[in-house]
């Protein structure tokens, strides 16, 4: 039915636009009730106008719902989008469009009705932004207002045309009984992982796009006290920091000119003037490791980023890679010796097939050889055991700095060392 009369709703989505201005788009944030209102009541004016007798009601109230849709929706797209349990929609051209539902991947039923109807809704995304993707700059990555994280790429780059991915901001704060809950490790686990973070142990959380790096990044930040000063650093930003005292910043990209960048290295350098107990950076990824390494070392102890790397190990090789890349005097052995001394521990996430996260390894960075990456697992979870974290019986070097310093008496994790010292 709404094929039938496309012609129609173009025309009154046409005619509503033309009557709206940017300051009505601005304040439909504030109140988007009382937008749509307005736009209903110039949907009716203009069906009016158009003088077709021969809707019937109920194909009035479809062209009505597709024109708010259009104007103050995502179209296509929109009712998935408020689904709680869909975390992210990928459009891979306009008929094309998935969806992650609880962990997997989903085709879904819709689509746009071509290229031009997709693009209309790409730039209506971005418009607010102030950003834009041309043949020029025909890739953005960007955060929407609600904290989303929205990324288009459009021809000539993509050769099935535009295709945007939304990944959802999730308003619930996890916490670590959370993850507990849901096996994404274990008691004794998360117990470890929160004293390493009040005894200012320096952590690496690595893993693949999609692990829960991120959600494990703000799950154990929440663990720094409250009077000390933490400042973020954001290429997009996604953390939800609870802390009474926290700087968030955020990269900002070049404008069209190719001006104005602002990179994490910059920022990070900037933050060690700003008097931080502890940095954040949500993901190194280039020239800014080597600052991020210093600042660990030099009184910002306590100090988490995450890692893009398929295990622990290889997400030290990865730091080595980064650090080298642009540090060309820099030998294999001397960015080893940085990264040992500045890595204590790594916590590795994990996506499972059926969609679940799993912290599959944390681990211990050895500080003895300081020419070679030498690792000792505390806690494990593999194929073998079905993905249920067990402490390895490895006891860890830190285990006295850990009751020291922050009184550390988890039972569980006691009971794991007594038996293993007692066998």
């Amino acid at each position: 039915m709404i094929n039938k009369h496309q012609e129609l709703i173009d025309f009154i989505k046409k005619d509503c636009l033309a009557q709206l201005t940017e300051s009505d788009f601005l304040q439909s944030q504030e109140n988007e009730p009382a937008f749509r209102k307005k736009i209903e009541a110039m949907i009716n004016v203009s069906l009016k106008h158009k003088g077709d007798s021969s809707l019937n009601a109920q194909e009035r109230q479809m062209i009505l719902a597709q024109v708010i849709s259009d104007i103050t929706g995502l179209g296509p797209i929109e009712k998935m989008f408020h689904e709680p349990q869909v975390s992210e929609v990928m459009v891979n051209g306009p008929k094309q469009i998935y969806i992650e539902k609880d962990g997997r991947l989903e085709l879904s039923n819709v689509t746009f009705r071509d290229e031009q109807h997709l693009e209309y809704f790409v730039e209506k995304i971005l418009a607010p932004l102030g950003r834009h993707v041309t043949e020029a700059e025909p890739y953005i990555d960007a955060r929407l207002p609600d904290g989303s994280r929205v990324n288009v790429v459009r021809h000539p780059i993509s050769l099935i045309g535009t295709v945007l991915t939304i990944r959802k901001f999730s308003r619930k704060i996890l916490t670590m009984e959370d993850l507990v809950e849901r096996k994404s490790l274990s008691q004794a686990a998360g117990e470890f992982l929160s004293a390493c973070v009040r005894a200012r142990m320096n952590i690496i959380i690595s893993g693949g796009s999609g692990a829960g790096k991120t959600t494990m990044l703000n799950v154990l930040s929440n663990f720094i006290p409250q009077d000390q000063r933490v400042v973020s650093i954001e290429d997009i930003a996604e953390l939800q920091l609870k802390g009474r005292h926290i700087v968030r910043m955020e990269a900002r990209p070049a404008n069209i000119e190719g001006k104005g960048e602002i990179n994490i290295r910059k920022l990070l350098k900037n933050a060690l003037h700003m008097r931080p107990d502890r940095i954040i950076v949500g993901e190194v990824r280039s020239s800014e490791i080597l600052d991020m390494l210093q600042a660990m070392t030099t009184g910002h102890e306590g100090s988490m980023a995450t890692v893009h790397a398929n295990s622990a190990l290889e997400a030290l090789d990865r730091l080595e890679i980064l650090t080298l890349m642009d540090n060309p005097n820099f030998s294999s052995s001397v960015a080893k010796r940085h990264i040992i001394s500045a890595i204590d521990i790594i916590a590795h996430m994990t996506r499972l097939p059926d969609g679940s996260r799993k912290v599959s390894q944390i681990s211990e960075v050895s500080k003895e050889n300081r020419n070679d990456f030498k690792l000792q697992d505390i806690f494990y979870a593999g194929d073998s055991n079905g993905f249920e974290m067990k402490f390895t019986g490895n006891i860890p070097l830190v285990y006295d700095r850990l009751n020291k310093q922050t009184g550390f008496s988890s039972e569980a994790f006691k009971s794991n060392i007594k038996n293993q010292i007692s066998k």
